[in-house]
C-alpha cells in the first residue's frame, strides 16, 4: 500500500501536466483562432478574402511567382503571408523542391559525361543549397534587409536543403563538375559560407564563386552571366544544367542546356 501511495504521489505532477495540455492548450488555440477570425483572415487560410487590390487567391499568386509573371515585388502580399508560411512549413514546399530535384536527376541520367571532364552543372547557394527559411519566416517575409541578412548568414547555421543535396551528390557521383555561384560577398562571407556548406553536406564541389569587390553593384543576371561566360568561353566547360531558386539565377548568357527553377515565394531577386 505504501508503494502504491508513493507512486500516485510521484505521478500527480505529470497528471496535472497532461490535464493542462489536454484542456488548457486547446482552449487557448481556439481563442486564438476566434480572435484571428474576428480580426480578418486566419493566417493559415490559403485563399484569403479581401477587396481592393489584394490578391484574391494566394495559390494563384505563387504560381505567377514561379512562372516569372509576378516581377519586381518586394514583399509577400500581406494577405498571403500566412499562406506562404504554411506552404514553406507544412511540407508542400519540400515536396515541390524534391520534384524539381527528381526532374533534374532524371535529365542528368540521360547524359554521359565526356572523358575530358568538362561537363558541368551550376548551382545557386541561398535557398537552393542552403536554406534561409527560418530567417524569412521570423521576419514575416518582409522586405530584404541587407544588414540583417548579412548578420544571419554570418552565423553559418543555414541548413542544407535535402533534395538538392542529394542531387548534388548524384551529379558528383556520375562525374559532372559542379560549380556553386552565389551573390554573397566573398570578402565578408567567404569563409563562413565555405564552412556552412561543408556542415550542410556540400563538399567536393569544383569551385565556389562569390561576388568580388568590383561586382557588388551588378544585378544578379549580369554577375551570374559573366561567371558562366568565363566558365564556358575561357575555361571550356559545357554547362549541362543550371539550378537556382530565382529566375535571375537562370537568365542571361550561357544559362545552360537546361535550367531548373527551385520554388521560392519568399522573396524576389531581380
Amino acid at each position: 500500500a505504501t508503494i502504491m501511495l508513493r507512486s500516485a504521489s510521484t505521478a500527480a505532477p505529470w497528471l496535472k501536466l497532461v490535464a493542462f495540455f489536454a484542456v488548457v492548450v486547446p482552449c487557448l488555440m481556439m481563442s486564438f483562432v476566434l480572435e484571428e477570425a474576428a480580426a480578418g483572415t486566419p493566417p493559415w487560410q490559403p485563399w484569403p478574402s479581401g477587396g481592393g487590390d489584394e490578391y484574391p487567391y494566394c495559390l494563384s499568386w505563387r504560381v505567377m511567382v514561379e512562372a516569372n509573371n509576378a516581377k519586381g515585388w518586394r514583399t509577400v502580399p500581406p494577405p498571403c503571408v500566412g499562406y506562404v508560411w504554411a506552404y514553406t512549413a507544412w511540407g508542400q514546399y519540400h515536396r515541390d523542391v524534391g520534384g524539381v530535384a527528381d526532374q533534374a536527376a532524371a535529365y542528368a541520367a540521360g547524359i554521359a559525361p565526356a572523358a575530358d571532364g568538362l561537363d558541368a552543372w551550376v548551382f545557386d547557394v541561398d535557398d537552393t543549397c542552403l536554406s534561409n527559411l527560418l530567417y524569412y519566416q521570423a521576419k514575416q517575409f518582409g522586405a530584404y534587409d541587407p544588414v540583417a541578412f548579412k548578420a544571419w548568414a554570418s552565423r553559418g547555421i543555414c541548413p542544407g536543403i535535402p533534395a538538392i543535396r542529394q542531387l548534388f551528390w548524384t551529379l558528383r557521383g556520375r562525374g559532372f563538375r559542379v560549380f556553386l555561384v552565389t551573390g554573397r560577398d566573398e570578402e565578408t562571407l567567404g569563409a563562413i559560407t565555405v564552412a556552412n556548406l561543408a556542415a550542410a553536406g556540400f563538399s567536393g564541389y569544383d569551385r565556389l564563386i562569390m561576388r568580388g569587390a568590383g561586382q557588388r553593384g551588378q544585378s544578379a543576371v549580369a554577375f551570374k552571366s559573366a561567371v558562366r561566360r568565363q566558365l564556358v568561353a575561357e575555361e571550356g566547360y559545357r554547362i549541362r544544367g543550371n539550378v537556382g531558386d530565382q529566375w535571375s539565377d537562370l537568365q542571361g548568357d550561357v544559362a545552360g542546356d537546361r535550367v531548373f527553377k527551385v520554388p521560392n515565394p519568399m522573396y524576389f531577386v531581380p
